[in-house]
Formats: structure tokens, C-alpha cells, sequence
């Protein structure tokens, strides 16, 4: 089984670490920063180094049972099994992915009381599908989010058991994807303080440390996806 280090530190850029195993499949080391691709948000690149050698990772993903298994191109020289390798991820992709998951975060507390139903974290651009007779105006949400990413909230995990999930229902927000279960503990991202958070629910994906962090964001495009599904775009605004 990897170990997750992205779980307990997200800003994490390079780590050592041992190999498992390496086939043409990619290679799975014994601890990972790597994001294995889930939850609509991307697998992380970056590169494989050891003493005598480097390879690049085209994409983190899951691999069997809780193994992360880090994709390399076809017929790329690997390290051997027990090698010590250094794993540096391409940090400015996966801080946008960071930045867009947490803004998605944001989306979700303007639009309370609907379903997502589907997602998809990009580096460039993201979007969100609710359950949703009649969205905000494009105009509107892009004002409501830039003021709460204005006001700095700080954006922290905590973990309940299963049963206090099943317990509290309302915390899942998607339909289409549910929080993973078998180990006992769900992930919760948080972000706000005090007792009325701005958001509050289960997520295995990788945030920045506060709102401030996430940077000016536009909803750039509303779509009609069926009877009440509804497709909100965001990107992000540089510069």
C-alpha cells in the first residue's frame, strides 16, 4: 500500500522515496506526494529521479488495492524495485488544480440545497453540474465568489467515521460520485471557521490553505445539460 502524503501536506513539491514496482503499467513506489486521479480532479506529472536515471510521470493513478501507480511514457528505462527515488511533482499545474478545487468548494456553498452532479477539476478551466431548474446569473456568482475568496477564509480537513456520515447525509453533495468508504474514516474539507463554515463535505482532493490563496475567478459559461442540469465553467483570472 502507498502512503498518502498529499493527505497531510498538500504543498509537499518533491519527496524521496523507495520503488515497489516498475512495469510498463508505470512504477509504484512505497510513499507518494503524487495525486492519484479521482473525483474529477486530474492525476499529478512531474518526474522520477534516481542516481543514474530520470523518467517522467505522465499521470498519477490509482493502482490495485492502495497502491498509487505513477504512469510512465512506453518503453522508458525505470528504476529497479528497492531503488531510492526522488519524486518532484509539476507544481504550477497541480497549485492551479488546488486553487480550482477549492473555488468548485466555494461554487457549492452559493447554490445550497442542489445536487452535484458530475464534476471536473483543470488546470485552465473547471466546472460543476447541479441539480438545478433555474442557476444565478453568471454575473452574479462571479461577484459572490471573489468576495469570499476576498475574506480569507481558512480552508482545513478534519475526519469523521462512516457512521457519523451516515448520520449527517446532508454533507454529501454529490449524487453522482459518494465519498469512498471501507477504511472507516472520511476526509472532510472545510473551509471557514466557527460552527456555520462557509462549506462543509466529504473530499479526497488535494486545497490551498485559504480562500486569499485561490486567487480572482470568472463563471464564464452556463449551459443546459438536460431538464435540471445545469453546467457551471470557471476559470481562473491572472494578472
Amino acid at each position: 500500500m502507498t502512503e498518502v502524503l498529499y493527505r497531510s501536506d498538500s504543498y509537499l513539491r518533491e519527496t524521496t522515496a523507495r520503488v515497489v514496482s516498475a512495469s510498463e503499467a508505470g512504477v509504484v513506489v512505497d510513499r507518494s506526494n503524487f495525486y492519484a486521479r479521482a473525483g474529477g480532479q486530474p492525476g499529478d506529472t512531474g518526474t522520477i529521479r534516481w542516481d543514474g536515471g530520470e523518467v517522467p510521470v505522465l499521470e498519477a493513478v490509482k493502482g490495485e488495492g492502495e497502491d498509487i501507480l505513477l504512469r510512465t511514457p512506453e518503453g522508458a528505462v525505470l528504476p529497479a524495485p528497492g531503488t531510492e527515488v526522488t519524486l518532484t511533482l509539476e507544481w504550477q499545474r497541480r497549485h492551479r488544480h488546488m486553487r480550482m478545487h477549492s473555488a468548485m468548494h466555494l461554487l457549492c456553498s452559493l447554490i445550497p440545497g442542489a445536487g452535484v452532479t458530475g464534476g471536473q477539476v483543470g488546470a485552465d478551466k473547471s466546472r460543476l453540474d447541479f441539480d438545478l431548474a433555474e442557476p444565478p446569473s453568471k454575473e452574479s456568482l462571479t461577484e459572490a465568489l471573489n468576495a469570499l475568496i476576498a475574506a480569507d477564509h481558512p480552508i482545513s480537513e478534519s475526519w469523521i467515521t462512516e457512521a457519523e456520515l451516515d448520520a449527517n447525509p446532508g454533507l454529501v453533495r454529490t449524487l453522482s460520485v459518494q465519498p469512498p468508504r471501507g477504511s472507516g474514516q472520511i476526509r472532510l474539507v472545510r473551509i471557514g471557521s466557527g460552527e456555520t463554515p462557509v462549506d462543509l463535505q466529504p473530499c479526497g482532493g488535494t486545497h490551498v490553505r485559504s480562500t486569499a490563496e485561490i486567487g480572482r475567478v470568472e463563471v464564464t459559461k452556463m449551459e443546459n445539460k438536460g431538464r435540471q442540469n445545469r453546467r457551471i465553467s470557471l476559470v481562473l483570472v491572472e494578472g
